[in-house]
């Protein structure tokens, strides 16, 4: 791996740029907010003794749902050691949360706090690519769930996305949380593997998403590589 300046186009910076994407998702993504990286303009890496490799990134993110976009700073540590470590990362992107989403994830909470039937969909999106409308809030919800994931499980070798949501259901709960079980497809682009990853999680519009358990399920070698994997 390079040390010094780096071709923000070139892998070292982007699959170092992913993961602030991931960790930005588990600190602030919601229903009706999601981050995405937009863009790496400068990169520098460095070996830091007995500690890891740390990316210095000067980047872009986007905020999916709005296309607002904000240039921000961030490090990743990777840490050292045979041991599969989650990256440290220290970022922000102050102007992207400023977008209040406050009264749609009221609204959509209360409407599925109330509702009789428990919410559940199937293959998101679907051979065509299609999400209902209906069902986008619970693809971001499992996008910023699988960004835990994501974020644990990356390294300077992985780059990550989610592929598909194979199926996402609501679970009875005498709480102030709403609860989902979630199968996800995860695609890991450098090896071109898909990933099976089982996950229960909590969510409510003050509390936000809470990983309470994340189980990899064994690799399925007959499953077609879902659409829009990209």
């Amino acid at each position: 791996m390079a040390t010094g300046e780096l071709n923000p186009n070139h892998y070292q910076a982007q699959r170092a740029a992913k993961v602030v994407q991931h960790y930005l998702n588990t600190r602030y993504g919601s229903p009706y907010r999601l981050l995405g990286l937009h863009r790496v303009y400068s990169g520098n890496a460095e070996d830091v003794e007995d500690s890891g490799r740390k990316y210095q990134l000067e980047i872009s993110v986007q905020e999916i749902i709005s296309n607002m976009t904000e240039k921000c700073s961030a490090e990743v540590l990777f840490p050292r050691g045979g041991q599969q470590r989650s990256p440290q990362v220290q970022a922000s992107c102050e102007e992207l949360l400023k977008i209040n989403t406050t009264a749609q994830e009221e609204a959509l909470y209360q409407q599925y706090k109330m509702k009789p039937s428990l919410f559940s969909a199937q293959n998101v999106p679907d051979s065509y690519g299609h999400i209902d409308p209906d069902t986008k809030p619970f693809w971001h919800l499992c996008i910023v769930a699988s960004s835990f994931i994501m974020l644990n499980e990356s390294s300077e070798n992985t780059l990550f996305n989610v592929a598909q949501v194979a199926n996402i259901t609501q679970l009875a709960t005498e709480n102030d949380q709403l609860k989902f079980d979630c199968h996800v497809l995860l695609h890991e682009m450098v090896s071109q593997e898909i990933i099976h990853w089982k996950l229960l999680f909590i969510w409510s519009p003050p509390e936000g998403v809470k990983v309470q358990q994340m189980e990899q399920l064994p690799h399925c070698h007959h499953c077609e590589k879902p659409p829009n994997t990209n």
